[in-house]
């Protein structure tokens, strides 16, 4: 419970960072195209945050669930591969890793899939 809700705090906090630095200390070094992939991954970063901060608390208030636990290393995992593949194809240009972006969306919609599930079986 505890683990998630600090790795949702930092990454929350590290959304809005990334976010800050994208507007002001990318806005006219990198193309356009290049600061809304940027954009992209700071949205989903902040989202799985928030999805990180909620598997926390369900943690704490639910019966110990490897759904849940699963669910958030899923949301880790995508935020890394997600989040981490459009900062780096940002910063480097290198479009292969646009190839490893899909597969931290897999990893988030996994996630949601295993919180839906607990849901449905625990509250």
């Amino acid at each position: 419970m505890k683990l998630f809700i600090i790795l949702g705090a930092v990454n929350a906090f590290l959304s809005v960072a990334l976010g800050a630095f994208g507007a002001h200390g990318l806005e006219g070094r990198v193309e356009p195209k290049y600061l809304e992939t940027w954009k992209t991954g700071v949205t989903y970063q902040m989202f799985h945050a928030t999805g990180l901060l909620i598997i926390g608390v369900l943690l704490g208030k639910l019966p110990a669930s490897s759904l849940l636990s699963t669910a958030g290393w899923l949301m880790i995992g995508g935020i890394i591969l997600f989040s981490g593949s459009l900062y780096v194809l940002t910063l480097t240009k290198i479009s292969v890793l646009g190839a490893i972006t899909p597969l931290g969306g897999l990893s988030f919609l996994a996630a949601w899939v295993l919180l839906i599930i607990a849901a449905v079986k625990y509250l």
